[in-house]
């Protein structure tokens, strides 16, 4: 995983623009805050079903990306399996740091 991308979604997390763990991310999603939706690839499968399919009701884009450690580290929490980005700048950017992540490869 790029430590790039943990580092900008930190970024985010300290100019406030992200929700993560499950309550906070369900809320922000249910309450159209959300912008994009971090699922962690470690993430249960209950876990990962429930928050993609609200995403997709809720027409917000989704990734899975990255674990759950790495994610919360990167925020500055506990291991999160899901995080919410609430500014459309920088889910915009997280998205072009992940696509070009995955073409590397």
């Amino acid at each position: 995983m790029d430590q790039k991308i943990y580092d900008f979604l930190g970024l985010a997390q300290r100019a406030g623009q992200v929700c993560s763990g499950d309550a906070a991310a369900e809320a922000a999603i249910k309450n159209d805050r959300a912008k994009l939706l971090l699922v962690a690839a470690d993430a249960s499968h209950k876990t990962k079903e429930h928050f993609i399919n609200l995403a997709k009701f809720k027409k917000i884009p989704w990734l899975e990306y990255g674990e759950k450690m790495p994610m919360g580290a990167a925020i500055g929490k506990s291991p999160r399996s899901v995080a919410v980005i609430t500014e459309e700048n920088f889910a915009r950017k997280l998205q072009q740091l992940i696509k070009r992540e995955r073409l590397a490869f």
